[in-house]
């Protein structure tokens, strides 16, 4: 692996399933989880095998028909969690077990009713077990955003000398903000003296929008996977949208890190994901977003119809979307308009636009958008206009 290349850990099957509403049955984890290699993704978070039996099965199922992404099953730091994570992923071709423990001293006092020496030992423990069943083990340092530094740095420590190949960061709250999680980053970087032997994994949680943000914070500070889902799905307010860090990565080329997702595929697989997990994309969602390449204003519309980069730094066939679109609306200008009637077949000068856009605004007026039958419905009042003046 280059160490600029960012690894996509996709966890759309485990944590993006959380959200209410959007359980998936195995049939359906199975399909998008070929969906999700088809993508690129390097790592699929397959489930939670011990939560459930139908869980176990899916988790199973997709070990069976995965034939390169490395499949992850997540676990507790209980022994019992562990065995029947990796009886779940018996079938994989590359599996990874997902372990850990809380190490916020809220976690530690409210959660565990315990003490950092004690948690200590544990996260060390749940990594020693892992090891007994793969070589791929990713350790989670759950609400990790609100762990004490010092103390994080030495439990990061203790579980890559157990065995973890992979170490979670998560700010499971979603509470840091971007420089803060950065700066937790590179603490470890700078104070944990075999973190060159593990990747540093960035897991954040949108509780304050910044999910995306305090992802490539990380990765701008050494982390070099970034745990996402496919629109953002999550517990709460959502995960780190897979879409928007590739993205960003992709048309921040001077960073200097890259994927390997397919981009032209993020369209379709997010509409997919909506529609499996019954769960609408919002409309001005960036990238996949139905308004995402979208123009209604009329000075937007104006520069755009002259040089598309104007308003638009993505390509809509880049990410697999529909082509761009000129929306009219009372907000629209006469170049719009100009556009929309050439693309029905219609060659009006400026003379004719002037007059025609009267009639279009006072329409706009009553409605939110002027669709392609409300114009044809213009351009034939225009014409008996015209035909009653001659």
């Amino acid at each position: 692996m280059s160490n600029n290349q960012v690894l996509i850990f996709d966890t759309t099957l485990r944590d993006g399933e959380q959200v209410p509403g959007c359980k998936l049955n195995p049939v359906e984890k199975v399909r998008l989880a070929l969906e999700l290699e088809e993508l690129g993704v390097d790592i699929i978070e397959a489930g939670f095998p011990v939560s459930s039996p139908g869980d176990f099965n899916s988790v199973e199922l997709i070990s069976k028909s995965i034939k390169n992404t490395v499949i992850c099953a997540l676990s507790r730091a209980v022994e019992k969690d562990i065995e029947v994570a990796a009886a779940a992923l018996k079938y994989a071709k590359r599996p990874r077990i997902h372990t850990g423990i809380g190490t916020s001293d809220s976690h530690i006092r409210s959660k565990f009713s315990s003490n950092r020496k004690d948690i200590l030992l544990r996260a060390v423990q749940c990594v020693k077990w892992a090891r007994n069943f793969t070589d791929d083990v990713e350790f989670y340092a759950e609400d990790a955003g609100r762990t004490d530094n010092e103390y994080l740095a030495r439990v990061i420590e203790a579980v890559i000398k157990a065995g973890a190949t992979t170490v979670n960061i998560p700010d499971t709250t979603g509470y840091c903000l971007p420089h803060q999680y950065g700066e937790k980053i590179a603490f470890l970087i700078n104070n944990v003296s075999n973190i060159d032997k593990a990747v540093i994994s960035s897991h954040c949680h949108n509780d304050l929008g910044l999910a995306t943000a305090n992802a490539i914070a990380g990765v701008l500070n050494g982390a070099r996977q970034i745990e996402c889902t496919i629109n953002g799905l999550g517990e709460r307010a959502g995960n780190t949208s897979l879409e928007e860090v590739v993205m960003i990565l992709k048309q921040h080329p001077d960073l200097g890190y890259y994927t390997g997702i397919q981009t032209r595929k993020l369209n379709p697989i997010s509409k997919l994901v909506a529609d499996i997990m019954r769960m609408p994309v919002q409309p001005n969602k960036a990238i996949v977003g139905s308004n995402a390449f979208s123009h209604s204003s009329g000075i937007h519309q104006d520069g755009f119809l002259k040089d598309t980069s104007t308003y638009e730094i993505i390509n809509p066939e880049e990410v697999g979307a529909d082509a761009s679109k000129i929306v009219l609306t009372a907000r629209s200008g006469r170049s719009a308009l100009a556009h929309r009637f050439q693309k029905l077949g219609f060659s009006y000068n400026r003379n004719d636009i002037d007059i025609l856009y009267k009639s279009f605004l006072q329409m706009a007026d009553m409605q939110k958008e002027i669709e392609e039958d409300d114009l044809l419905q213009l351009a034939q009042q225009y014409q008996l206009k015209e035909v009653v003046v001659a």
